[in-house]
């Protein structure tokens, strides 16, 4: 008898709480973007695909998308990858294992070499132009497109009854905005029914934001209240009848949905808008990473991961219990399997599984990813005859404004703090300050008395 795995409990018991699983998801199929080089989150991605990076201390980026499938009742995702995909392909295949009965699964489709072409992913149209066949198999009536770097919760079933209501060939998930975050994003003009009529991409000009405002007393008849609120930005999250999906990326050679696909098409077919009204964040720089982080730590966070009725899943890990010795906690979370020391102060933080905090270390502002491993007694004593730190933060150090990726020795009383004359972007002495953000790299070491002058 094959044994569940832990994921597949979770998810068994989920269903259960579900109960029948709506038909019209049942013939849906996801595709997840796993985006590009990530460039913007350098250093946390020279090792790793954006969707990788950990999130909150034990999850990944990853989680969040798979998640809103799950608990919508989508169970059929695609996974898209080309850059610095090897972790992300582990975590996937270590922690989403559906029930070889209920016919779900996480497939990871990478950039490939075929007959048909030979060059990476140019762009989200084109990415899923790359991997039509998957799409074409039969059963399937719609295609839900989301990326993988985004923090949010959606039931993507309230989106699909949003498309078949209104008869859409396509529907553009929308966040209501005020004027001055519409600049940063791409904006929507509908009209009185949802349907949109017209894209702005980062409109800069009140002349250019007045071409697509939305009234916003049409929020309110909605019953989503405008609170001042007067742009509708899309969330990059696309659903489609599959038959058009599939004729459109056929006939042409549109890259991007949102600059190509949409602009292009909003005439001859009917594309609608579905109102969300949650949080959502796009993390595409360090400084939207490190600042989405500790909202989540803090006393009233904008994104719970403690929700019974839509859970975030990751992978299980099967570590012992934190223990913590005579520390002070405030605003913050602590993951699995770490070990805080005595006149430990940690404040506004995130650390990560398996975490080993010394003696009257103070942590302020700071993310700390945490291990993938334990040092052994053999490879604390190597590190003792080499002079090297052992992993996690030695006693008596300082870490303010900072995130430390993933197996970092950092030695004692080592100082690590921005400072009025800090360069908001510069590599120095084994540390990267990106958007005024100090970035100690994976697998990075700081020997004993090291400090950022």
């Amino acid at each position: 008898m094959r044994v569940p795995s832990d994921f597949g409990k979770h998810l068994a018991q989920r269903q259960i709480r579900l109960g029948k699983l709506c038909n019209m998801t049942k013939k849906m199929v996801c595709i997840i973007l796993g985006g590009g080089k990530g460039t913007r989150l350098f250093p946390l991605t020279e090792f790793r695909s954006k969707p990788a990076v950990p999130l909150g201390g034990k999850f990944r980026l990853i989680d969040i998308p798979i998640s809103n499938c799950i608990n919508s009742g989508v169970n059929q995702i695609y996974l898209l990858t080309q850059f610095n995909s090897v972790s992300l392909h582990r975590h996937i295949r270590q922690t989403y294992g559906f029930d070889r009965f209920g016919g779900g699964f996480v497939e990871i489709l990478a950039a490939q070499q075929t007959n048909d072409g030979e060059s990476w992913y140019q762009g989200t149209a084109d990415a899923v132009r790359k991997q039509l066949r998957y799409l074409e198999q039969p059963g399937i009536e719609h295609v839900l497109v989301v990326s993988g770097d985004q923090i949010y919760r959606m039931n993507y079933q309230q989106m699909l009854r949003t498309h078949i209501d209104s008869r859409a060939d396509a529907t553009i998930a929308a966040l209501p905005v005020h004027r001055e975050a519409a600049s940063a994003l791409g904006i929507m003009r509908i009209d009185g029914t949802g349907r949109v009529q017209g894209f702005l991409e980062k409109p800069k000009t009140d002349e250019e934001l007045d071409l697509v405002r939305t009234d916003p007393s049409w929020f309110d008849s909605q019953g989503i209240p405008s609170k001042g609120r007067e742009c509708l930005a899309s969330m990059g999250i696309y659903l489609f009848n599959r038959d058009w999906l599939v004729e459109v990326l056929s006939k042409n050679n549109y890259q991007d949905f949102g600059k190509e696909v949409f602009p292009l098409s909003i005439r001859a077919r009917r594309v609608q808008c579905h109102l969300f009204d949650g949080y959502w964040e796009d993390v595409g720089t360090i400084r939207s990473f490190y600042d989405a982080n500790l909202a989540i730590a803090s006393s009233s966070p904008p994104f719970n991961f403690a929700d019974e009725e839509a859970p975030v899943y990751s992978r299980a890990r099967h570590l012992p219990s934190t223990r913590v010795e005579g520390a002070t906690v405030t605003n913050s979370l602590i993951s699995d399997g770490c070990v805080i020391d005595k006149g430990a102060v940690i404040e506004n933080s995130v650390i990560g599984l398996r975490c080993h905090i010394g003696q009257n270390v103070t942590i302020r502002n700071s993310i700390l990813m945490g291990a993938d491993l334990y040092d052994s007694e053999e490879q604390r004593a190597a590190n003792a005859r080499a002079g090297r730190p052992n992993l996690g933060v030695g006693a008596d150090s300082i870490l303010d404004g900072v995130i430390a990726d993933k197996n970092c020795a950092i030695g004692r009383k080592v100082r690590i703090q921005s400072h009025p004359g800090l360069e908001p972007n510069c590599d120095m002495k084994g540390v990267y300050v990106r958007d005024g953000i100090i970035v100690v790299p994976k697998d990075g070491v700081l020997p004993d008395g090291w400090s950022l002058t």
